[in-house]
């Protein structure tokens, strides 16, 4: 076992089956709050979920009581190097280490669902929004937590909370870093939908997506993301594109073949 594999095994668990790849953080015990390792152990985990054969549905929740609780900022800044470390990621490339535990999975060409349960709060919170599709409980607790803390949401959040909530919406979770439940953010349009058992929710909705073709899949997710916010003349093209290179492909004709005869479509992974 490498290095990166040691890491990502005591901090996330992947288990793939079903062509459904189940991805847990794994730090209960800190209700799976963001040290170095963690940031580590996910990037590493989103890279190995794209590189593996056959997944067409992510589910990403958190192991013990809570999805993610954010950055546990003392471990971060009692590192080796410290604030000196942080500031010199922050002025890298981007996205850097901190946008990637949460952009990864936009980046990510295949859905992914969060499960949202307990605390997901700042970077945990952030996190779920990098996922396609948000199920959570009800009495989750919810929060961009950043300010109160002194600063800013940079995981990635002007990628994904304003693509949900009106701008008023996003500057006053962010300005005031108040904890809001998962029916509230149901209403507010952060999350999908709630359900008293979101891991349970989430699974029976991916096996449910994993049945379509992958091609489709892929496909819608990359015109939704690509084609919003811009020209409508690139989102019409890009609609075009991706439509011309799925008709008429193998699984395309599968898909219609399993519609017509009522019969279970055995798609192919490209």
């Amino acid at each position: 076992m490498t290095d990166v594999e040691q890491l990502t095994a005591e901090r996330v668990a992947i288990e793939v089956s079903d062509h459904i790849a189940t991805v847990t953080l794994s730090r209960p015990d800190k209700h799976n709050a963001l040290d170095q390792a963690m940031f580590e152990a996910i990037v590493a985990a989103a890279d190995q979920v794209a590189g593996t054969p056959g997944v067409r549905v992510v589910v990403l929740h958190g192991a013990g009581p809570s999805f993610c609780s954010g950055i546990d900022l003392a471990s971060l800044l009692s590192a080796a190097d410290g604030l000196d470390a942080i500031r010199a990621e922050l002025r890298g490339p981007v996205p850097n280490r901190f946008q990637r535990v949460a952009y990864d999975w936009v980046r990510l060409p295949v859905p992914v669902i969060a499960a949202i349960h307990g605390n997901c709060l700042g970077g945990g919170l952030q996190i779920a929004l990098g996922a396609d599709i948000r199920i959570a409980a009800p009495d989750s607790r919810l929060s961009v937590m950043e300010a109160k803390w002194g600063l800013v949401p940079d995981m990635s959040l002007t990628q994904t909370l304003p693509r949900l909530v009106g701008a008023d919406v996003a500057k006053e979770l962010t300005f005031t870093s108040r904890v809001f439940s998962g029916e509230e953010a149901l209403r507010l349009g952060i999350v999908t939908r709630v359900a008293p058992d979101p891991l349970s929710a989430a699974r029976e909705l991916a096996a449910e997506l994993a049945a379509k073709s992958p091609d489709a899949l892929r496909g819608a997710k990359r015109l939704l993301n690509q084609a919003w916010p811009t020209p409508a003349e690139d989102g019409l093209a890009l609609e075009a594109e991706i439509q011309g290179g799925l008709i008429g492909s193998p699984n395309q004709v599968v898909a219609v073949t399993a519609g017509v005869t009522k019969q279970p479509a055995a798609f192919t992974d490209g």
